[in-house]
């Protein structure tokens, strides 16, 4: 593949550069979802269903902390394409430095709180019964690794702003694959049980952040900070959590998304209830692993041609993704619609040494995964408008109306709805919830979008 530029995201085709940039960004997240799906079919095979349903509790705490790199890596790479394209180097690298700066502080900060109140978090995620020991067990561990995480989203997301996406994939990769390889050796030949799935997984982060840091000590980057950049400036840490808060608050939503589900659903069906969301959860991460990697791809390419003053190419770059993140998308739900009870069983146990309980659970799982998750999916083949719309937003530097559309489905439309729909319709309200959130908010962010293009693009 060939090596892209910072200047050739505004020269090359469109068509052409974001099939190399969306290809790489897809590979990773395809490697990294795989790792998550591996890792849950691993931990499900060797330790148990439960195990699956603990990790599942964690997910949001550890996300959150981690997804504060995110939110200030996406921010402040909508600040670095954008004064690349208007050739402020100056700029861009001064957004860098305060990046690792502000990180560093924010995730710290978190992971010391998130282990001083530990014992509370847990049941407030759904960790109750049989879930809070190993739930206990792998937070701990992992919390520890989570500020290298949060530095490793951070650094993945300005490497794509660079016009690096193969740098980017590779970022993706690597700790995926470590995590697996651990997985074998701390989990099936050392029998470390949760603390060997939350070691294996620690030491994915530790492998992310040395490449990462790796990547801007070479000749790779063109982004050569020094001790002067790392000065947090106001303007630039203001520009930065506008446009992080976007990314922030989303998982901030996801997170109380998943408080709330693990505890609707623990008092729907118990840990087997959590269980199927557990799948589920893990399923909304692989299977649309194409969609998120064009919406990566697309991000560069609309904020340097925007900060270009390019509006032609930005137009072109906005429907040009839309397609193909539908046509994937439409792929995607065909296969989940047809496979749904094969791809469940994947990630259930056989051993004939199961316990009459966890025999049980896993009948319970494998009756009720496939019909949640046709409804979970039923929406999938017209999600792209909303995540190219509100990406559109963020990558343009438009903070509120990106906040806005990135809350639209989960904020303003699936939690009221988890939170009406199961008092009436029981567990099939829950996964109704998600469809019906999908089809509203791309109405609505298709509305939004339509009107910026033809008011500021035209």
């Amino acid at each position: 593949m060939a090596k892209i530029t910072s200047d050739e995201l505004g020269q090359e085709p469109i068509g052409k550069l974001l099939i190399k940039q969306a290809v790489p960004a897809s590979i990773g997240i395809l490697v990294m979802s795989l790792n998550v799906l591996v890792d849950s079919i691993f931990v499900g095979n060797w330790i148990g269903s439960i195990a699956i349903a603990a990790i599942n509790v964690v997910l949001p705490v550890s996300f959150f902390i981690a997804a504060l790199g995110m939110a200030i890596g996406i921010g402040g790479s909508s600040i670095i394409s954008r004064a690349l394209g208007a050739g402020n180097r100056e700029k861009a690298l001064k957004t860098f430095g305060n990046q690792i700066t502000l990180t560093l502080l924010v995730t710290v900060t978190m992971v010391a709180l998130g282990l001083y109140y530990v014992d509370a978090l847990i049941p407030a995620f759904g960790g109750k019964g049989s879930i809070f020991d190993p739930a206990k067990i792998y937070y701990t561990i992992i919390l520890y690794g989570v500020p290298f995480l949060a530095l490793c989203m951070m650094g993945n997301t300005v490497i794509r702003a660079e016009g690096k996406p193969r740098f980017a994939m590779t970022a993706m990769i690597i700790p995926s694959i470590g995590n697996l390889l651990m997985d074998y050796v701390f989990i099936y030949v050392f029998d470390w049980g949760m603390e060997g799935a939350a070691w294996a997984t620690t030491v994915g982060y530790l492998l992310c952040f040395f490449y990462v840091l790796y990547f801007f000590l070479s000749k790779n980057s063109e982004l050569k900070i020094d001790v002067s950049h790392f000065g947090l400036n106001r303007p630039i840490l203001q520009e930065i959590g506008s446009l992080g808060f976007v990314t922030l608050a989303r998982q901030a939503v996801t997170s109380i998304t998943y408080l709330l589900m693990n505890n609707i659903l623990f008092n729907l069906g118990g840990e087997a209830m959590v269980a199927v969301y557990a799948i589920i959860g893990r399923m909304l991460m692989f299977a649309l692993f194409p969609v998120f990697g064009v919406t990566q791809g697309f991000l560069p390419i609309a904020g340097y041609n925007y900060g270009a003053l390019k509006y032609e190419r930005v137009k072109e770059s906005i429907y040009t993704a839309i397609k193909y993140a539908a046509l994937v998308a439409t792929l995607v739900f065909v296969v989940l619609m047809v496979f749904p009870s094969e791809i469940a069983s994947l990630f259930l146990s056989n051993r004939p040494e199961l316990s009459p309980e966890e025999i049980a659970t896993n009948n319970f799982v494998l009756e009720h995964t496939p019909l949640a998750m046709r409804l979970v999916f039923a929406a999938t083949p017209i999600i792209a408008i909303q995540l190219i719309g509100a990406a559109y937003f963020q990558a343009i530097g438009k903070a509120v109306p990106a906040l806005l559309l990135t809350l639209t489905r989960q904020g303003f439309f699936f939690i009221p709805l988890i939170l009406i729909l199961p008092s009436f319709m029981g567990e099939i309200g829950v996964w109704l919830s998600f469809c019906i959130a999908d089809v509203l908010s791309t109405i609505v962010t298709g509305f939004f979008l339509q009107k910026e293009i033809r008011t500021e693009l035209s």
